[in-house]
């Protein structure tokens, strides 16, 4: 069963946030463990039911992991760094994002946040278009070009959360 299934849904990069989150409101009511009654074994599914709608809503009202869902049920896999490593991602981005994280390094070792925010912005910005590519390439069901298109926003991704991972550092 996939995450769509637990709410009647066909898979797609596009939903409606807001209907998602209702319809997942009423299903934990429904499915909550308190409202098994007292048999383990009931109780028991109603918590694995509850784990599994909990980790569906948190997929599925993301824009970027609903992408990745999606890929991952047409056969590719990109979260793992075993499945990444056989995309081939084109040189010449690769090659920008050495520059981008070399530029994050220097930035790092001065301790300029501010500089490092705008390098976000820039990057974040970037992913948001290349995440806009991939859902249109998922769309149409072209798979290799979502795929290449989600490798890079999985670049982008690491990115962000390195800027991140600096600025506690810096605010801790």
């Amino acid at each position: 069963m996939t995450h769509f299934d637990l709410f009647n849904l066909a898979p797609s990069v596009d939903l409606d946030v807001a209907a998602l989150e209702t319809q997942h409101r009423k299903l934990a009511m429904e499915w909550h463990p308190d409202r098994a009654g007292s048999d383990h074994h009931a109780r028991r599914l109603a918590a694995e039911k509850s784990a599994a709608l909990n980790d569906a809503i948190k997929v599925l009202k993301d824009p970027v992991r609903r992408a990745f869902y999606v890929l991952e049920l047409k056969g590719v896999k990109l979260d793992s760094d075993q499945s990444a490593a056989r995309v081939k991602m084109p040189m010449d981005f690769l090659e920008e994002i050495m520059e981008q994280r070399e530029a994050l390094d220097a930035v790092k070792a001065t301790r300029k946040l501010d500089v490092a925010h705008v390098m976000a912005v820039k990057i974040r910005d970037a992913r948001d278009k290349t995440l806009e590519q991939a859902q249109r390439a998922l769309r149409r069901d072209d798979v290799p070009a979502a795929t290449t298109a989600l490798g890079r926003v999985r670049y982008y991704t690491r990115f962000l959360e390195e800027v991140d991972a600096f600025e506690e550092e810096l605010l801790s």
